[in-house]
């Protein structure tokens, strides 16, 4: 397999996000790349790689992570990256787990996971909203003016919903899912699909305009009442914001079968 490859739109990405080095020591491609530097992550791969960590602390067959919460307190550079997870609390039915990235040993990302046992089968399907549009039609890459689009926003595929992209004022929704794989030789799991489209929950939801405006956000919140099932996953965001506060984006995650998960992110926004 070559380190590139292209795809059916014409977008040439890496072959994956990550390639495993072993001992916790994981090597970022440029896939990683988010729209602001060549040089720093887009949060999206790092979350899902602590949450990969997260699952294979000490599993159970009978437990499944139901949340997660990262904190982003440095810039994640593309580059080696060493992983590793610890239990703060166990039990019989909830476990706390905790998991830390660290770059040159600095941490650049934290992430606290609740694990708790299964509902029964009985446990009733409260769906209250209904589920999210069809699949759009296959689209282009979406443009970002100013900004880089060659690591993570093109290791993606987009499919907005009503001709909508990444600069359509309003909340937003949009169809995602990996073209590549978090690590190299490896399957996904749902989880990990998750916590790879989560902190993009804010930049679907374009109401602060981070063309103008330095809109950052600083943590990110996934809740997952199931488990997602399948490759394509949509966000549906929206944010508030208040003068002389802050800015919130809320998200719902479905999957083919609807509704599955929740997603919070708190946003800092400031003059550039």
């Amino acid at each position: 397999m070559t380190a590139e490859q292209t795809t059916g739109l014409g977008v040439t990405t890496e072959e994956s996000f990550y390639r495993d080095l072993g001992d916790g020591r994981f090597e970022s491609t440029g896939a990683t790349a988010g729209p602001w530097s060549p040089k720093a992550q887009h949060a999206g791969p790092p979350s899902a790689l602590l949450g990969r960590a997260l699952e294979r602390h000490q599993p159970r067959p009978d437990m499944r992570i139901a949340r997660v919460t990262l904190e982003v307190p440095y810039p994640v550079p593309v580059g080696e990256l060493a992983v590793e997870a610890r239990t703060v609390r166990g039990g019989s039915r909830t476990e706390l787990l905790e998991a830390e990235l660290t770059s040159q040993g600095r941490p650049v990302m934290l992430a606290r996971a609740w694990r708790v046992a299964a509902s029964p089968e009985d446990t009733p399907a409260l769906r209250p909203d209904p589920g999210p549009a069809a699949l759009p039609a296959p689209g282009p890459v979406p443009a970002i003016p100013g900004m880089l689009t060659e690591g993570y926003v093109s290791a993606m595929e987009w499919r907005f919903l009503d001709g909508a992209d990444f600069t359509t004022p309003g909340p937003g929704a949009a169809w995602v899912r990996q073209r590549i794989p978090l690590v190299a030789g490896e399957p996904d799991t749902p989880l990990t699909r998750a916590l790879t489209v989560a902190d993009s929950n804010w930049a679907v939801a374009f109401e602060l305009d981070h063309l103008r405006r330095l809109v950052i956000n600083t943590d990110v919140t996934l809740a997952l009442h199931r488990d997602p099932v399948g490759e394509w996953l949509c966000l549906t965001s929206a944010t508030a914001a208040s003068p002389a506060g802050s800015g919130v984006a809320a998200g719902r995650l479905d999957d083919r079968a609807g509704d599955c998960g929740r997603i919070l992110q708190t946003l800092l926004v400031a003059e550039r």
